[in-house]
């Protein structure tokens, strides 16, 4: 807890900085990999997306008499 009470004691304008700079970083990092990603030629192929989607479950919805 020392970390998340040395956040706390800062003042709020401190801390919606560095709350924007986490946001900030990480949406970096989501455009920055999906960038190297094309660019060093780790795209999944058509094959690739289809394995991966035989595997993911599938949610059927099934309705019962009387519920809701």
């Amino acid at each position: 807890m020392p970390l998340f009470q040395s956040f706390r004691n800062l003042p709020q304008k401190t801390r919606i900085g560095v709350g924007l700079a986490f946001f900030a970083w990480g949406a970096v990092g989501l455009y920055i990999s999906d960038t190297a990603e094309k660019k060093l030629g780790f795209e999944p192929s058509q094959k690739d997306k289809e394995a991966l989607e035989a595997v993911v479950p599938k949610i059927t919805l099934v309705e019962r008499d009387g519920e809701s």
